[in-house]
């Protein structure tokens, strides 16, 4: 593993820090504001045969939620070679 500065140590963290705010927040919306919030009024549509605030309580947040954690990995994957903290062997 390379060494690397103060300053890129900073760097990376706040890129780590901020992509994880985004996630986060998305997180929070789909599962506080779809499914609870705003599941009444999300009622009057229909996905699949289901009411759509039931749909996301139930099986869309979920589906939100792998999203979340394949989209992570992929974004930290692109960070952590932009900083030059990758594992990746094919870098060495």
């Amino acid at each position: 593993m390379k060494t690397t500065s103060t300053e890129n140590n900073k760097a990376y963290w706040r890129a780590n820090i901020s992509l994880l705010t985004k996630l986060l927040t998305i997180w929070f919306i789909v599962s506080f504001g779809c499914s609870i919030i705003l599941a009444d009024w999300l009622d009057q549509f229909s996905l699949f045969g289901f009411k759509l605030g039931f749909w996301f309580a139930q099986q869309g947040a979920i589906y939100v939620f792998v999203a979340l954690i394949f989209i992570y990995a992929w974004r930290m994957k692109i960070i952590d070679r932009q900083f030059g903290v990758s594992d990746d062997e094919d870098e060495a």
